[in-house]
């Protein structure tokens, strides 16, 4: 989503390079080439002029330090003024001491709202929770559906009532949940295609009835400065506690990410970073401000490896590594997998540092798919052992996976190619080197 507004920074904090020092005519210049790119990023208008009046607020009380160039001053600068403008730090969800947690969401409809309660369902349970999905919107056709649909994918209950009053859903909901030990109750209510007041009424009623532990707006990111000013009317009228913000993989310029927080000075607390169901982050303003300047985001990589990675498989593996110098396709199939549960190779290397550089870089997805294809079409044996795998082999592998014997070829070399390289890593004497023989072996793979 940021891809614009990354590629303008970079270009202004490249003009500052060469100079010796910050000086007041190259930084009015650096700040009005920053000012034109949030603007350009659809940042709301004062929004952009009390994040560039704290930006010249810091510079003119910061000296000259060691050896740091222009170039890293104002990025530095920039860097905290973009953490504040988005909250400070991460703000999670108020969980209730004694009885279900209620979280109620609102929004427009088509803003994502449906799917939003299963994913944030789904992230609860991740984290050992027992969420119920409660169906309280009446008047969408088929959103009860959907949202049962939603929740066999995840296996979470879903409370529907038909087309009873939302409220008496809503209350009923709050009863079941006690009985049947659910500590989470998502409330996806109805939307509208624009704000009104009868959806408003309805809102308030709900509030009034259960007293929600939160009231998440959930707000489609790529509506620009209109999910801006739908943010405020809702805080106006309910005084929510939070905001979800949906599609920021879209290609959109970024402006309600920024913007949203400073309006409202309510957290964002969520954001939707794709559409499976999976793909919902927590949100850190420190990570998102990471991103924007182009620094990657190693910790939220981090995280969703650790989530994703067996520990007992991976030390299984090490363990074959360094005692067998071999790799099967078993093996293969196996990160292949892992790494699609983390997300699309494009949103991986997003959060790599530096990889923004790299303009025009095109990954083929469709590699991960193809070997995969090409693995499941082995049998048992030849998986463990590729080396029996001959010409005819190959090619009724190829047919039985729709790709070529080519395709077929080249997966098998990379994997000669691999075992050959860590029989050369792991054949290395002394001791010292096993922790810098085990990194090396760990990026072996080539997806």
């Amino acid at each position: 989503m940021f891809e614009s507004l990354t590629e303008r920074l970079q270009q202004t904090f490249k003009e500052l390079r060469g100079h010796g020092k910050l000086t007041e005519k190259n930084m009015q210049e650096a700040l009005k080439q920053v000012k034109l790119a949030l603007l350009e990023a659809n940042v709301n208008y004062k929004v952009v002029k009390d994040f560039i009046d704290g930006v010249k607020e810091q510079a003119a009380g910061q000296r000259v330090i060691g050896s740091l160039t222009p170039e890293l001053q104002i990025v530095k600068i920039i860097n905290d003024e973009l953490i504040k403008l988005m909250g400070n730090a991460a703000e999670k969800i108020e969980v209730e001491p004694s009885g279900p947690t209620l979280i109620v969401l609102v929004g427009l409809q088509g803003s994502g709202k449906t799917t939003a309660a299963a994913k944030l369902a789904l992230y609860f349970k991740k984290s050992g929770r027992n969420p119920l999905l409660v169906a309280a919107d009446i008047y969408r056709p088929a959103a009860i559906k959907q949202l049962q649909l939603l929740g066999e994918q995840i296996d979470a209950p879903v409370f529907s009532m038909g087309e009873k009053k939302p409220v008496s859903i809503c209350q009923a909901a709050i009863k079941q949940a006690s009985k049947s030990g659910n500590d989470f109750v998502i409330i996806d209510t109805a939307g509208r295609l624009h704000i009104d007041e009868p959806m408003m009424e309805e809102l308030k009623e709900i509030k009034n009835f259960i007293n929600p532990t939160e009231i998440l707006l959930v707000a489609d990111s790529t509506t620009g400065q209109d999910a801006v000013n739908i943010a405020k009317h809702f805080n106006d009228n309910l005084d929510i506690s939070g905001i979800i913000l949906t599609k920021l993989d879209g290609d959109a310029r970024g402006g309600a990410a920024l913007s949203i927080r400073a309006v409202t000075q309510k957290p964002i607390k969520f954001v939707s970073v794709g559409e499976k169901l999976n793909e919902l982050e927590s949100f850190h303003p420190d990570r998102m401000a990471s991103r924007i300047l182009g620094q990657g985001d190693i910790k939220t990589l981090v995280e969703k490896a650790e989530h994703i990675i067996d520990e007992d498989k991976a030390k299984e593996l090490e363990k074959k590594l360094i005692e067998k110098h071999d790799l099967d396709f078993n093996d293969f199939l196996e990160q292949i997998k892992s790494i699609r549960k983390m997300g699309t190779l494009d949103q991986l290397i997003e959060m790599l540092p530096g990889m923004n550089r790299f303009k025009g870089l095109q990954v083929d997805e469709t590699q991960l798919k193809r070997a995969e294809a090409i693995i499941n079409s082995m049998t048992p044996e030849e998986r463990q052992n590729y080396r029996i795998i001959n010409g005819k082999r190959r090619s009724r592998i190829a047919k039985g996976s729709g790709t070529s014997v080519r395709d077929v070829n080249l997966l098998i070399k990379q994997v000669r190619q691999m075992n050959t390289m860590m029989q050369q890593l792991t054949g290395t004497k002394g001791k010292g080197k096993r922790k810098s023989k085990q990194r090396a072996i760990q990026n072996l793979f080539p997806f």
